[in-house]
């Protein structure tokens, strides 16, 4: 789906980074029990996966300098179509990483949920919102962890007479 047809639907280029970005990190339970929970779902078809392989990960020297082949990552992919009321013929795509198609799957369902009108509202409120917050509370509390393993090193210098 192009930036236009996103546009079109009501979809902006940040909801569907954010959706992307929260659906992946998210975890298969939590996709799988907001599923479960979610009235009136659509039929999906699957155009492409859940399937898993091989991405190569590309760093930069200093961040900024010229790019070298860093390794190899596994990623899951899926894209779907839905098809019902209100969703017929809506696509979304997901990548996670890691092995993980059913979560991939999941979070392509919940993708082409948010491209349609009438779904896009209830996914943000009832899916990326709650996981969203969550996994700041979950990250909060990892900093916090970490913060208080901290150990603070000071050099006393002496002075030379």
């Amino acid at each position: 789906m192009t930036a236009h047809e996103n546009a079109a639907r009501g979809v902006t280029v940040d909801e569907r980074r954010r959706a992307a970005r929260v659906l992946s990190h998210a975890s298969l339970e939590e996709l799988s029990v907001l599923w479960a929970q979610w009235s009136n779902r659509p039929d999906v078809t699957y155009l492409r996966g859940p399937e898993s392989g091989l991405v190569m990960v590309q760093g930069r020297i200093g961040g900024t300098g010229d790019r070298f082949n860093l390794g190899e990552a596994t990623v899951a992919r899926a894209t779907v179509t839905l098809h019902g009321p209100g969703v017929d013929g809506v696509s979304g795509t997901s990548y996670v990483l890691g092995s993980h198609p059913e979560h991939a799957g999941l979070a392509a369902v919940f993708d082409a949920l948010l491209c349609a009108p009438a779904q896009r509202d209830r996914v943000l409120t009832e899916v990326i919102d709650p996981l969203e917050s969550g996994q700041r509370s979950r990250d909060a509390a990892a900093q916090a962890d970490a913060r208080s393993t901290v150990v603070d090193f000071f050099t006393v210098a002496r002075e030379h007479e």
